[in-house]
Protein backbone atom coordinates (compact mmCIF):
# COMPACT_ATOMS: atom_id res chain seq x y z
CA UNK A 1 0.00 0.00 0.00
CA UNK A 2 1.33 3.14 -1.19
CA UNK A 3 1.06 6.81 -1.83
CA UNK A 4 2.57 9.77 -3.97
CA UNK A 5 3.28 12.86 -2.56
CA UNK A 6 5.42 15.44 -0.62
CA UNK A 7 2.86 15.09 2.45
CA UNK A 8 4.09 12.89 4.83
CA UNK A 9 1.40 10.36 6.32
CA UNK A 10 0.85 10.10 10.28
CA UNK A 11 -0.33 6.69 11.28
CA UNK A 12 -2.04 6.61 14.96
CA UNK A 13 -1.47 3.52 17.56
CA UNK A 14 -2.12 2.47 20.46
CA UNK A 15 -4.41 0.09 22.81
CA UNK A 16 -8.07 0.41 22.57
CA UNK A 17 -9.28 3.09 24.46
CA UNK A 18 -6.09 5.30 24.54
CA UNK A 19 -7.56 8.11 23.26
CA UNK A 20 -5.93 8.11 19.50
CA UNK A 21 -8.49 10.56 18.25
CA UNK A 22 -8.09 13.30 20.94
CA UNK A 23 -4.16 13.41 19.77
CA UNK A 24 -6.24 13.02 15.72
CA UNK A 25 -7.73 16.36 16.87
CA UNK A 26 -4.79 18.13 18.09
CA UNK A 27 -2.60 17.30 14.91
CA UNK A 28 -5.20 18.54 12.85
CA UNK A 29 -4.99 22.08 14.96
CA UNK A 30 -1.78 21.71 13.20
CA UNK A 31 -2.93 22.22 10.31
CA UNK A 32 -3.35 17.67 9.34
CA UNK A 33 -5.85 16.64 7.53
CA UNK A 34 -7.25 13.56 9.51
CA UNK A 35 -8.14 10.11 7.72
CA UNK A 36 -10.19 8.25 10.03
CA UNK A 37 -11.04 4.39 9.18
CA UNK A 38 -13.85 3.47 11.35
CA UNK A 39 -16.12 4.64 8.77
CA UNK A 40 -15.01 2.76 5.92
CA UNK A 41 -15.72 -0.11 7.92
CA UNK A 42 -19.46 0.70 8.35
CA UNK A 43 -19.17 1.92 4.72
CA UNK A 44 -18.02 -1.61 3.50
CA UNK A 45 -21.18 -3.73 5.55
CA UNK A 46 -23.53 -1.42 3.69
CA UNK A 47 -22.02 -2.04 -0.01
CA UNK A 48 -24.55 -4.57 -1.97
CA UNK A 49 -21.99 -7.29 -3.36
CA UNK A 50 -20.37 -7.10 0.52
CA UNK A 51 -23.55 -7.29 2.37
CA UNK A 52 -24.46 -10.16 0.32
CA UNK A 53 -20.80 -12.26 0.59
CA UNK A 54 -21.70 -11.40 4.02
CA UNK A 55 -25.00 -13.19 4.32
CA UNK A 56 -24.13 -15.76 1.71
CA UNK A 57 -21.47 -16.99 5.13
CA UNK A 58 -23.80 -16.00 8.15
CA UNK A 59 -27.37 -15.70 7.20
CA UNK A 60 -29.83 -13.18 7.34
CA UNK A 61 -31.22 -14.29 10.73
CA UNK A 62 -28.39 -14.08 12.50
CA UNK A 63 -27.10 -10.65 11.75
CA UNK A 64 -29.56 -8.38 10.43
CA UNK A 65 -31.62 -5.72 12.23
CA UNK A 66 -35.18 -5.23 12.07
CA UNK A 67 -34.10 -2.61 9.06
CA UNK A 68 -32.75 -5.03 7.06
CA UNK A 69 -28.52 -3.71 7.83
CA UNK A 70 -26.25 -5.52 9.02
CA UNK A 71 -25.77 -5.29 12.56
CA UNK A 72 -22.40 -4.83 13.57
CA UNK A 73 -22.84 -5.90 17.39
CA UNK A 74 -24.25 -9.44 16.38
CA UNK A 75 -21.99 -10.04 13.73
CA UNK A 76 -19.56 -8.99 16.41
CA UNK A 77 -20.33 -11.46 18.46
CA UNK A 78 -19.81 -14.09 15.94
CA UNK A 79 -16.81 -13.29 14.51
CA UNK A 80 -14.21 -11.90 17.76
CA UNK A 81 -14.36 -14.80 19.34
CA UNK A 82 -13.40 -16.99 16.32
CA UNK A 83 -10.03 -16.55 14.24
CA UNK A 84 -11.45 -18.37 11.73
CA UNK A 85 -14.47 -16.45 11.30
CA UNK A 86 -12.82 -13.30 11.90
CA UNK A 87 -10.20 -14.09 8.80
CA UNK A 88 -13.26 -14.72 6.83
CA UNK A 89 -14.97 -11.44 7.24
CA UNK A 90 -11.69 -9.86 7.04
CA UNK A 91 -11.21 -11.49 3.10
CA UNK A 92 -14.30 -9.60 2.49
CA UNK A 93 -14.26 -5.91 4.15
CA UNK A 94 -10.58 -5.73 4.27
CA UNK A 95 -9.82 -4.76 0.70
CA UNK A 96 -12.63 -2.03 0.20
CA UNK A 97 -11.07 -0.54 3.97
CA UNK A 98 -8.12 -0.20 2.01
CA UNK A 99 -9.19 0.97 -1.33
CA UNK A 100 -10.74 3.83 0.68
CA UNK A 101 -7.85 5.03 2.55
CA UNK A 102 -6.40 5.17 -0.23
CA UNK A 103 -8.53 7.35 -1.86
CA UNK A 104 -8.71 9.55 1.19
CA UNK A 105 -5.50 10.22 1.67
CA UNK A 106 -4.78 10.75 -1.98
CA UNK A 107 -7.29 13.56 -1.49
CA UNK A 108 -5.68 15.00 1.04
CA UNK A 109 -2.14 14.93 -0.55
CA UNK A 110 -4.35 17.31 -3.24
CA UNK A 111 -5.63 19.69 -0.32
CA UNK A 112 -3.55 23.14 -0.57
CA UNK A 113 -4.20 23.46 2.86
CA UNK A 114 -3.39 20.16 4.59
CA UNK A 115 0.57 20.17 6.06
CA UNK A 116 0.68 16.45 6.54
CA UNK A 117 -2.02 13.49 6.67
CA UNK A 118 -3.15 11.64 10.21
CA UNK A 119 -4.42 7.94 9.59
CA UNK A 120 -6.53 6.98 12.35
CA UNK A 121 -7.22 2.73 11.84
CA UNK A 122 -7.32 0.77 15.07
CA UNK A 123 -6.02 -2.37 13.20
CA UNK A 124 -3.75 -0.33 10.99
CA UNK A 125 -0.98 -2.85 11.96
CA UNK A 126 -2.66 -5.82 12.21
CA UNK A 127 -4.20 -5.24 8.61
CA UNK A 128 -0.77 -3.98 7.37
CA UNK A 129 -1.83 -0.85 6.20
CA UNK A 130 0.70 1.24 8.01
CA UNK A 131 3.24 0.94 4.73
CA UNK A 132 1.20 3.93 3.56
CA UNK A 133 2.64 5.80 6.68
CA UNK A 134 5.83 7.74 6.67
CA UNK A 135 5.73 8.10 10.78
CA UNK A 136 4.09 6.65 13.46
CA UNK A 137 2.87 7.88 16.86
CA UNK A 138 1.94 5.81 19.38
CA UNK A 139 -0.82 7.05 22.02
CA UNK A 140 0.03 5.42 25.45
CA UNK A 141 -2.28 4.99 28.53
CA UNK A 142 -2.17 2.09 31.12
CA UNK A 143 -4.67 -0.26 31.05
CA UNK A 144 -6.66 0.55 34.03
CA UNK A 145 -7.20 4.00 32.11
CA UNK A 146 -8.01 3.03 28.72
CA UNK A 147 -10.31 0.33 31.05
CA UNK A 148 -12.74 3.20 32.72
CA UNK A 149 -12.71 4.87 29.47
CA UNK A 150 -14.31 2.56 27.65
CA UNK A 151 -16.78 1.58 30.27
CA UNK A 152 -17.97 4.93 30.40
CA UNK A 153 -17.91 5.33 26.51
CA UNK A 154 -19.45 2.55 25.32
CA UNK A 155 -20.33 0.29 28.31
CA UNK A 156 -18.20 -2.97 28.29
CA UNK A 157 -17.07 -4.96 30.61
CA UNK A 158 -13.48 -6.01 31.58
CA UNK A 159 -13.56 -9.11 29.83
CA UNK A 160 -15.08 -7.14 26.35
CA UNK A 161 -12.07 -5.41 26.45
CA UNK A 162 -9.94 -8.33 26.67
CA UNK A 163 -11.76 -10.01 24.09
CA UNK A 164 -11.06 -7.16 21.84
CA UNK A 165 -7.32 -6.52 22.96
CA UNK A 166 -6.96 -10.57 22.28
CA UNK A 167 -7.22 -10.25 18.17
CA UNK A 168 -4.96 -7.00 18.13
CA UNK A 169 -1.30 -6.74 18.59
CA UNK A 170 0.52 -6.18 21.78
CA UNK A 171 0.77 -2.93 22.80
CA UNK A 172 4.53 -3.11 23.83
CA UNK A 173 4.30 -3.87 20.40
CA UNK A 174 2.88 -1.20 19.09
CA UNK A 175 5.01 0.94 20.91
CA UNK A 176 8.23 -0.48 19.40
CA UNK A 177 7.40 -0.30 16.04
CA UNK A 178 6.54 4.06 16.68
CA UNK A 179 8.72 6.53 16.33
CA UNK A 180 7.14 8.95 18.59
CA UNK A 181 4.75 8.63 22.14
CA UNK A 182 2.49 10.86 23.53
CA UNK A 183 0.93 10.01 26.54
CA UNK A 184 -2.52 10.35 26.89
CA UNK A 185 -3.01 9.09 30.57
CA UNK A 186 -4.11 11.92 32.58
CA UNK A 187 -6.33 14.55 31.27
CA UNK A 188 -7.53 15.64 27.70
CA UNK A 189 -5.09 19.13 28.43
CA UNK A 190 -2.07 17.28 28.85
CA UNK A 191 -2.72 16.23 24.68
CA UNK A 192 -1.61 19.61 22.94
CA UNK A 193 1.19 20.67 24.14
CA UNK A 194 2.83 17.11 23.25
CA UNK A 195 2.02 17.39 20.19
CA UNK A 196 2.77 20.85 19.57
CA UNK A 197 6.47 19.79 20.86
CA UNK A 198 6.54 16.90 18.30
CA UNK A 199 5.20 18.94 15.60
CA UNK A 200 8.27 21.05 16.20
CA UNK A 201 10.62 18.57 16.33
CA UNK A 202 9.65 17.03 12.93
CA UNK A 203 9.44 20.22 11.01
CA UNK A 204 5.51 19.75 10.16
CA UNK A 205 4.28 23.70 11.54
Amino acid sequence: MTTTGQKPVLGLVGGIGAGKSSVGAALVNHGGVLVAADPFGHEALEQPELKARILEVWGERNILNDDGKIDRKKLGHIVFPSPVERSRLEHIVHPYIEDRIRQAIAAAQQNPKCRFVILDAAIMLEARWHDVCDRLIFVDAPREVRLARVQQQRGWTDHDLANREAVQMPTDRKKELADAVIDNSGPPERVPSQVEALIRTWNLG
